[in-house]
């Protein structure tokens, strides 16, 4: 595990002083310190040195997911194609109830079954109930379909899940102000450049693909696009990239929504390392 505790140390040596960055690793429980040595100045490319410096230290972190990757992918070529269309919508009802509850929805998970594969509606809010029916169907065409990820597609998921509960929203990024507990979201009048540099950083970007699912997500609750249905999306953007990268996706546990909450909270790299600890935890039996 990456701690995000990286910092420029100097020491001295006789009359002269030296400079070294240091980062530290959480590893089995314990705190390892490792360093590279500087110089007698700070660097003018101290910010590309830190990167490179990050980059080599994820280098086990990497072969970690790469592992994950391997394994998840063996396990799945030994499906026939009927049951691995089963586990998806098992996936997608898993995901479904998860994701919908962690944002207030009355379904239970029992009634997510039965509403998808029954057909069965609960005496529960009919809202619920249509978002419940409308997520499932954009998550298993998600699976299905690898496309590259635009804005257009961001907007149609929306719509899709939100055009019978909210068509005044549906598929329309805000234009206005909103603020989610103490934080306030970017001005709506610089979502669109805001949304053209994501998406220029979801495509473009070389990263590991499950630290890109993680960032990616961050910075897309950050800019918080739409007037609701934020969370929706972007966990749905979030399992896109790991699946069409032939990794095992993630479910944010209704049940463990409050440590996913405070995590976004934090800064950028303080969600990474939640995510990150989150997705090893579930993969464990893979690595």
């Amino acid at each position: 595990m990456v701690s995000k505790i990286m910092r420029i140390i100097k020491r001295k040596k006789g009359s002269q002083y030296y400079f070294y960055l240091q980062h530290s690793i959480r590893k089995k429980g314990r705190i390892i310190t490792k360093e590279r040595y500087l110089g007698k100045e700070i660097p003018k490319n101290i910010n590309q040195i830190k990167e490179r410096f990050k980059t080599e230290l994820l280098e086990e972190l990497y072969k970690k997911f790469e592992i994950i990757k391997s394994h998840f992918q063996r396990e799945w070529k030994t499906y026939p194609i009927s049951i691995k269309e089963k586990v998806k919508e098992e996936i997608a009802i898993a995901f479904t109830y998860n994701t919908n509850a962690i944002e207030g929805s009355t379904i239970t998970l029992q009634e997510t079954k039965e509403i998808i594969q029954d057909k069965i509606a609960p005496n529960k809010s009919l809202n619920d109930i249509k978002e419940t029916e409308a997520h499932c169907k954009i998550f298993l065409e998600m699976l299905n379909k690898k496309e590259k990820i635009t804005n257009n597609i961001l907007l149609q998921w929306h719509k899709e899940i939100f055009k019978d509960t909210k068509p005044d929203i549906a598929g329309k990024f805000r234009e206005y102000l909103v603020r989610i507990n103490n934080y306030t979201a970017p001005d709506w009048q610089d979502i669109k450049y805001l949304m053209e540099q994501f998406i220029i950083f979801v495509n473009k970007t070389k990263m590991d693909p499950v630290e890109l699912a993680a960032r990616a997500h961050y910075k897309f609750e950050k800019i918080h696009p739409f007037g609701d249905g934020n969370g929706r999306i972007g966990r749905l953007l979030m399992n896109y990239i790991l699946w069409h990268n032939h990794y095992p996706m993630l479910i944010i546990e209704y049940k463990k929504r409050r440590p996913y909450y405070k995590s976004l909270q934090k800064d950028e790299e303080g969600f990474f390392n939640y995510f990150i600890r989150r997705y090893l935890s579930v993969n464990k039996t893979r690595i």
